[in-house]
């Protein structure tokens, strides 16, 4: 069993996006902060009166929170 769920964050052109492509969950926020607060909201939610077991998880998984940044570009 699986001891976490993986999210992958992205930056959007106005918002951020969370996706846990395993479970089927996807949420957004205007922030990094709020978009990890709706994540575990909407993780919670959809888990809530499943048997995390049929997922391959364990009864009570973390979130194992992959975000994606640009380089930083150098101006000469």
């Amino acid at each position: 069993m699986r001891r976490s769920v993986k999210a992958f964050i992205s930056r959007g052109e106005a918002k951020y996006v969370a996706e846990c492509l395993e479970i089927g969950v996807v949420t957004q926020g205007a922030t990094l902060d709020e978009t990890i607060s709706n994540l575990q909201e909407a993780v919670a939610l959809f888990l809530e009166g499943e048997d995390p077991a049929e997922f391959d998880l364990d009864p009570n998984p973390s979130l194992l929170i992959t975000y994606e940044l640009e380089p930083a570009h150098h101006v000469r």
